[in-house]
């Protein structure tokens, strides 16, 4: 096959010694089977911004932080070099969020190298040694539907743990092999504590997977995990390892309006005092 331009410098480079082919061709990236000595892998060519189709990529960035300040200020400005470096940022969350969820114990490929655009990670397989299929591409009988969504569950669980959100998991970024399920596709991974969305994201990463499974395991469609998890993390008592019922009641209990408003005033108060005594100091 023609071997893709940017997979080039690579190949000069020794990092690839073979180009297999193609995948697949996504919204955010093109993906190709690749030989890297006796191994074979996978080369995931992230997409330029604006060929890229993943939308309200801005939504999804928001609450990441950006030590280097001359990096920040560049990219808030949209200067050419701004928009390098946030390129570069929206390709390295993905290495970074490979790690770090796979030292909490949550299945995902194994990253090797992120050179000039492209990922070189681990390509999942089947017993056969194919490439393993898409969660949407797998029929599953009700007892495999469910000890695969318990599987998911926790999976999301330590990932929120970790202080993360994948914000766009459905069947469609899910891997299955004899192991089970493998979560894929994180360069939009979401700060779970960071991005004011993020809980609507979470809540719709999991009944995303919720839905798919419930179509082989009707009951899991009354499930409520979304919202006990959530509210177990935001109480601070949500663990790797807390094992969800999947129920959850919405609190009945009004809200104390002179309690806030009293809350409120007691604020208000508590900052003129502040000002008054740095101005009396000003003035001495």
């Amino acid at each position: 096959m023609k071997i893709p331009k940017r997979l080039q410098p690579l190949l000069e480079d020794g990092l690839i010694d073979e180009v297999l082919g193609r995948l697949m061709s996504g919204k955010e990236a093109d993906v190709f089977i690749v030989r890297c000595g006796s191994e074979v892998r996978c080369a995931k060519v992230y997409k330029e911004a604006i060929k890229r189709g993943f939308k309200q990529a801005v939504t999804y960035q928001e609450g990441r932080k950006v030590r280097n300040t001359r990096r920040a200020r560049a990219m808030e400005k949209g200067s050419k070099f701004g928009r390098q470096q946030q390129e570069e940022i929206w390709q390295t969350t993905e290495v970074d969020a490979l790690k770090r969820l796979a030292s909490v114990g949550v299945r995902v490929p194994v990253p090797y190298s992120c050179v000039d655009g492209v990922l070189l990670m681990e390509l999942i397989v089947d017993a056969e040694g194919n490439v393993a299929p898409r969660l949407s591409e797998v029929a599953l009988t009700r007892e495999e539907a469910l000890r695969d969504h318990q599987v998911m569950m926790q999976h999301v669980v330590r990932m929120l743990c970790a202080g993360m959100v994948h914000g766009d998991l459905s069947e469609f970024n899910v891997l299955v092999n004899s192991e089970g399920p493998v979560i894929i596709d994180l360069p939009q991974v979401v700060d779970a504590a960071g991005n004011n969305h993020a809980e609507a994201m979470h809540a719709r990463d999991v009944n995303n997977m919720t839905g798919y499974y419930g179509l082989f395991a009707p009951e899991l469609l009354e499930t409520r995990y979304a919202k006990e998890m959530w509210a177990l993390y935001e109480a601070g008592t949500l663990q790797p390892n807390t094992e969800l019922t999947g129920e959850f009641e919405e609190s009945t209990e009004l809200a104390n309006v002179d309690a806030v408003l009293a809350e409120i005033d007691a604020v208000k108060m508590e900052e003129m005092q502040r000002l008054e005594r740095l101005q009396a100091a000003a003035s001495d």
